[in-house]
């Protein structure tokens, strides 16, 4: 569209990520790309101000500042937000849906990469592959390493899963491609649609007590924030593995260091109250725990998807066409 300016407000860093050469030529064909001058600072108010100074589209990325009132106030053309991940929250505000900009993001490109890492950590898990690994790297000797908890099949096992999102969806088609039986607490999911999934709609502590595997998939809200404490950790059974590729939000995490102490239970978390992860925190010396740093989403193919989604978006939108991934106000209020 001719005149039209597209402000690509994201670091080389993050740009490399999300929109390779390609990329950046597609976005190219439906406006004027415009990138920070070298090393400017993004995060940083008066640049962003600046970059969207007659801009009519923003893509943004981890570290962009928020569209704030100051921000808007220098930016008359801006009427659309394109995020290249998926929460939206730290870059729209009350401000900016106020003066019209819409808002689409990428989410729907995660969801298959994180029910795919979902599964890797499930299958850890069952297999005890982190209490052998951690075993054998402490110089235990060969005995003592060999000395897990019992390791079980995923095929015939209890899935529960915490919240049919994106991710959760991705998670239990695949647990279910391979045997499992699925549950799933999720007050939005209907009985037509739980049917259509194959699962079994219950609440999270029937669904605590029943599974052999919990993998959450909520996102955080008023009424999910550190949802599974130390009552609900309690209600699983022994030896019962918990998967959180989610938020730290959800859980309890003084609750679950407390649970996870004792070796009753074991887990896999990549997301933690303290990013990054201190070197000293406990989490990081027991054996029955599997850490990853946050990186459940970061496939290559990810991250390219989450670019083409945010190119077609972009085309949409000055189309005059209906946007596929729109985050409205009240969305945003339901999904965090």
């Amino acid at each position: 569209m001719s005149g039209t300016v597209i402000a690509v407000a994201a670091s080389p860093q993050v740009r490399a990520l999300f929109l390779d050469p390609a990329g950046i030529a597609a976005l190219a064909r439906s406006g004027a790309v415009r990138l920070p001058p070298p090393g400017a600072d993004v995060g940083d108010p008066t640049v962003l101000a600046a970059l969207l100074a007659d801009a009519d589209v923003v893509v943004t990325g981890w570290g962009t500042a928020p569209l704030t009132a100051g921000v808007l106030a220098a930016a008359p053309r801006l009427r659309l937000l394109a995020h290249t991940g998926a929460s939206v929250k730290p870059f729209v505000t009350p401000e900016s849906f106020a003066r019209g900009v819409r808002v689409t993001q990428a989410g729907d490109a995660m969801g298959y990469a994180v029910g795919e890492q979902a599964l890797a950590l499930t299958l850890a898990l069952l297999h005890r592959l982190h209490r052998f690994d951690h075993a054998l790297r402490t110089g235990v000797d060969w005995a003592t390493a060999k000395a897990a908890p019992p390791r079980r099949e995923l095929r015939g096992a209890t899935v529960g899963v915490v919240g049919a999102s994106r991710t959760g969806r991705a998670y239990l088609g695949l647990v279910r491609a391979l045997g499992a039986r699925v549950l799933v607490s999720d007050p939005y999911l209907s009985s037509e649609q739980a049917d259509l999934l194959g699962v079994e709609r219950t609440d999270l502590a029937d669904l605590l007590a029943r599974s052999r595997v919990v993998s959450l998939h909520a996102p955080v809200l008023p009424e999910t924030t550190r949802m599974i404490g130390a009552r609900e950790l309690a209600l699983l059974p022994d030896g019962a593995l918990l998967v959180n590729t989610a938020r730290a939000a959800l859980v309890d995490e003084a609750a679950l260091l407390a649970e996870l102490a004792t070796g009753r239970i074991d887990a896999a978390l990549d997301v933690f109250d303290a990013e990054p992860l201190p070197v000293d925190h406990p989490l990081r010396a027991l054996p029955n725990v599997l850490l990853t740093p946050h990186e459940s989403a970061g496939t290559v193919e990810s991250r390219r998807r989450a670019g083409d989604i945010v190119v077609a978006e972009v085309a949409r939108f000055l189309r005059g066409d209906p946007l596929c991934h729109e985050v409205t106000p009240d969305l945003l209020a339901q999904t965090g």
